[in-house]
């Protein structure tokens, strides 16, 4: 009886030994379960019993809700071959400069409808004789511009496919300094990337880059390629359009900006309902208010946005603008530098009088202005831009 106890407790002893071994060296051998150790109750880590669980803190879920949603975009230019390049003296000086090669280009867009509609960036296709949309899921298809915005640099594309995946549109006006975001796109033509980081800053303007700015700025890598592409949040839900990096190298440099949901989503309704976007104007040059150029027109205000220019028979002149005036206020908005004024009347309705604040000298005073359509002007390109 002895030696059978003797065997008994040997036999337990290798068999424990063996147990610590592979659960140290090949944990995965081993179930996810507690043991009763002399009262002590050690627990062994084995494979999740749910495979597709999602770590704590991954954006995974994110960046598959919005990824399908998320497309390249080739596009193309026919070669521009000089008119005179047959010209025999044209030849004999310059000689034979052939035809030039079709420029090519890339970007990403984001699918917003299942209709087919894509918000991406004007200077994406600004030009272009052919584009090209690759979907997520290697489908392609020929795009076609329902109509572009160069102010902002928006343009919408409709595709003809069907079963087409759908972004879903977020509140870029709750967007708060540190949140979370992803940018999604198709930089330098590797295929679709996701890349992190937070909202850096909001409202950014003055910047150069567009007529109309109100940037959201990240440090969300975004590189050549990921222009129109998706910025989202942690939900995966569209915050902005990806749309210029700041960098001396032509890469990402941590400061990339976007164009907020909010100002796309007015853009893409506006183009499909009418073709192209209206916003108001009143012809005026306005700058900045400064002590010098308070002194030059004397002045006495000490904030708002001072009228330099005022154009001939235009809607600020009709209304009694004049050089010199420092408009306070459009409607309800107060307004303390340009870019407020601009934004504030640009979203004016053409034909529609609004009360403007302003003041003249000494004396305060309101005038109604009734602002006629915007003209459109070409976009501003800056170094560094995404293309």
């Amino acid at each position: 009886m002895k030696r059978t106890w003797l065997l008994f407790a040997q036999a337990v002893t290798v068999m424990l030994a063996a147990y610590f071994i592979v659960a140290t060296l090949k944990p995965e051998w081993v179930g996810r379960r507690a043991t009763s150790l002399g009262g002590v109750v050690s627990v062994m880590e084995a494979p999740s019993a749910n495979p597709t669980a999602i770590a704590p803190g991954s954006l995974s879920a994110a960046a598959k809700k919005a990824s399908p949603a998320v497309v390249s975009i080739n596009t193309s230019k026919a070669a521009r071959r000089n008119p005179r390049s047959d010209d025999p003296w044209f030849r004999f000086f310059f000689g034979d400069q052939g035809a030039d090669q079709p420029q090519v280009g890339l970007g990403s867009g984001v699918i917003v409808s299942t209709d087919g509609y894509i918000l991406t960036n004007n200077h994406v296709v600004e030009g272009a004789d052919e584009i090209d949309v690759t979907l997520n899921d290697s489908r392609h298809a020929r795009g076609k511009v329902i109509g572009t915005d160069p102010d902002t640099d928006l343009a919408v594309l409709k595709i003809e496919l069907d079963k087409l995946p759908v972004v879903v549109l977020g509140n870029s006006d709750n967007l708060q300094v540190g949140d979370q975001v992803l940018a999604i796109g198709n930089p330098f033509g590797v295929g679709q990337t996701v890349t992190s980081g937070i909202v850096s800053a909001l409202g950014r303007n003055q910047l150069g880059i567009n007529t109309f700015e109100n940037f959201i700025q990240t440090d969300a890598a975004i590189n050549p390629g990921n222009s129109g592409g998706a910025l989202v949040d942690v939900n995966g839900n569209l915050e902005g359009i990806n749309t210029a990096i700041y960098s001396r190298s032509g890469g990402s440099m941590g400061i990339g900006f976007a164009i907020p949901v909010s100002t796309a989503k007015q853009v893409l309704e506006d183009i499909v309902k009418e073709g192209k976007v209206t916003r108001g104007w009143i012809g005026v040059e306005p700058n900045n208010l400064s002590p010098e150029l308070a002194e030059t027109f004397g002045v006495k205000a000490n904030k708002g946005v001072i009228i330099t220019g005022v154009l001939q028979n235009g809607p600020a002149a009709r209304a009694g603008i004049r050089p010199g005036d420092v408009i306070t206020g459009v409607g309800e908005k107060s307004v303390d530098n340009v870019q407020e004024l601009l934004t504030a009347v640009a979203g004016l309705k053409p034909g529609d009088a609004a009360r403007f604040a302003l003041q003249r000298g000494k004396d305060k005073m309101e005038l109604d202005v009734t602002p006629g359509p915007r003209p459109r002007s070409p976009i501003r390109r800056v170094p560094g831009e995404p293309e």
